[in-house]
């Protein structure tokens, strides 16, 4: 070997070896099932991470709440305990209430216009993040969500004092205002809660009654359409701020390819959900008239109150939203 070759060989080691040593590992807690179609979205993001960085960062997906529960995750991710996670940030809203924002019932009731509502709200959502040390790199909606009961439910005459799943505020309110009893559970323990009676029913997507086989326990789905809520993959602002400009571009390229993806898989799957629950014995049918109207009544109220809540930020919002959307 000559001294050209030998110096380019062992160039290439030392290179090879100084990038093993710095490459990133972080792990990144999910709340969802593995074959939940957010966690899949999950792990096709590290898989292009992995990719764009040539290997420089590897990310672990951790789905069901393994490393982390629901619940805990924002925090973890907040106080770097976990430098990534995905979260349903609504969830949140009590401690942030801009957060709210894509839980607005019957305000933007399909895909596209959803996908208007977060233009909309992306700036001012980014910001208050920011104030939570925390730096949004994605955003995926779930499917519209309706109500799952265990009998036939016409208006709220119906639904007094049923033991309520909410998610967030949001739902806790639908639930008081129509007789029912919130109690907060996240999506990984909602089968015990069925199976034990801690809960009866609960409002949600198709695909949270797909994963979790809830027609083991429910009857009906009623279509409903009320809001589209997003899950976010967050990360520590701190940890995202000491990347390197070039780290950050082909992790946000990554981020922005999967949140298309993730966007087009729910919409696909949308109807699909219905299916599955119709073929395993669920009766899936749209609101009557009259609990339509009741839940419509509700959800005027709930903006209202979003909006004194929020102030100018979530008027900006929603005039933001009406002016793309006319």
């Amino acid at each position: 070997m000559n001294i050209f070759t030998k110096a380019v060989v062992t160039g290439l080691t030392v290179g090879a070896i100084s990038t093993a040593v710095h490459a990133e590992n972080w792990d990144m807690p999910m709340a969802y099932a593995a074959t939940n179609f957010h966690s899949e979205m999950g792990v096709v993001f590290a898989d292009k991470v992995r990719d764009y960085t040539d290997g420089a960062m590897d990310i672990t997906v951790h789905p069901g709440g393994s490393l982390f529960k629901g619940g805990e995750i924002k925090r973890a991710v907040q106080t770097g305990q976990a430098p990534i996670g995905e979260r349903f940030m609504s969830a949140h809203a009590n401690e942030a209430p801009l957060l709210g924002w894509d839980n607005l019932p019957f305000i933007a009731t399909t895909y596209e216009a959803n996908s208007m509502l977060w233009s909309a709200a992306r700036d001012a959502v980014n910001a208050q993040l920011s104030d939570l040390n925390l730096v949004a790199l994605y955003t995926c909606p779930w499917p519209g969500q309706g109500f799952y009961f265990n009998k036939e439910v016409a208006s709220s005459d119906d639904t007094q004092g049923i033991k309520f799943r909410s998610y967030n505020s949001a739902t806790a309110t639908f639930a008081e205002e129509l007789g029912m009893v919130p109690v907060q559970i996240e999506a990984a323990e909602l089968s015990q809660a069925l199976a034990t009676g801690v809960a009866e029913a609960f409002i949600s997507s198709g695909s949270t009654g797909y994963d979790r086989k809830v027609w083991e326990h429910l009857s009906h789905y009623y279509k409903v359409n009320a809001w589209l809520p997003r899950n976010y993959v967050i990360v520590n602002k701190g940890m995202w701020e000491g990347l390197d400009a070039g780290m950050q571009a082909s992790i946000q390229q990554a981020a922005d390819e999967t949140g298309a993806a993730c966007a087009a898989k729910s919409e696909e799957l949308a109807n699909w959900y219905f299916e599955q629950l119709e073929a395993n014995g669920m009766a899936v049918e749209d609101a009557g008239p009259e609990f339509l109207a009741e839940l419509e009544t509700i959800g005027a109220k709930m903006t209202a109150d979003w909006l004194a809540a929020v102030g100018d930020d979530g008027q900006a919002i929603l005039d933001g939203y009406m002016a793309m959307s006319n």
